[in-house]
């Protein structure tokens, strides 16, 4: 069952937590390269600033973003600015999008995301939270997938498996994790291969964040998921 009021409460304090870490960096340290192939740490702080604004786009019945080009462009042109500048944008962009959010609106609604991606708009700030809290592992600044919460990890998998059931490119798989709890996702077709390990190592290897070492599978192995 979706909560977005629990939901949103939980982005405010991830985000809290993401802004005071960034606090503590320095010009050169924003610079400096994050665990994104090709984003500095400016990047990844560039991009939840101008996600901030594409979900508000959304929850307003606006298009996410004009265009990918557009949107390519201006985490670009915004990765480069100071500490200061950054972090005053994260926050204004995050307080606009809580704003907008507390607006009293049809939670249950259909809304519009990126190559005709719909949702329900409840689960718009879920979605918003996993951006925070991903890119703030991806930073390199001290916070890991094991620091997350049971709850954000279980449901990010839940996310992701449901994301990926019925890919094409994705061979049937049959997710367990060590509290045993399961997951079917990818081509319903044959007998799924079974992986098993850590439930952040789970979930980071459907977001693209670990390279599956930490896990075990029935297979020879592991597929090479497709970008999400």
């Amino acid at each position: 069952m979706l909560d977005h009021v629990r939901d949103l409460e939980s982005l405010c304090e991830a985000t809290e937590r993401l802004l005071t870490a960034v606090a503590r960096l320095d010009n050169a340290s924003v610079a400096e390269p994050s665990r994104l192939p090709g984003w500095s740490r400016g990047h990844v702080l560039a991009h939840l600033a101008r996600n901030a604004d594409a979900l508000v786009n959304v929850l307003e019945g606006r298009p996410m973003y004009p265009d990918a080009a557009t949107r390519d462009g201006d985490i670009e042109r915004d990765a480069p600015r100071p500490l200061d500048v950054q972090v005053a944008d994260v926050r204004a962009t995050a307080e606009r999008f809580g704003r907008v959010a507390a607006v009293p609106a049809d939670w249950a609604r259909t809304v519009a995301l990126r190559n005709g991606v719909t949702d329900v708009a409840a689960r718009i700030p879920f979605r918003r939270l996993v951006e925070v809290e991903l890119h703030h592992v991806d930073l390199g600044i001290g916070r890991e997938l094991e620091d997350l919460s049971a709850d954000f990890v279980a449901r990010e998998t839940d996310f992701l498996t449901e994301r990926f059931a019925g890919h094409a490119d994705v061979p049937p798989l049959a997710l367990t994790s060590p509290d045993g709890r399961t997951w079917r996702t990818g081509r319903a077709d044959g007998t799924p291969a079974a992986v098993a390990g850590p439930a952040a190592d789970l979930m980071g290897w459907l977001a693209g964040r670990r390279d599956g070492s930490a896990l075990s599978t029935s297979d020879s192995s592991l597929p090479v998921l497709p970008p999400l």
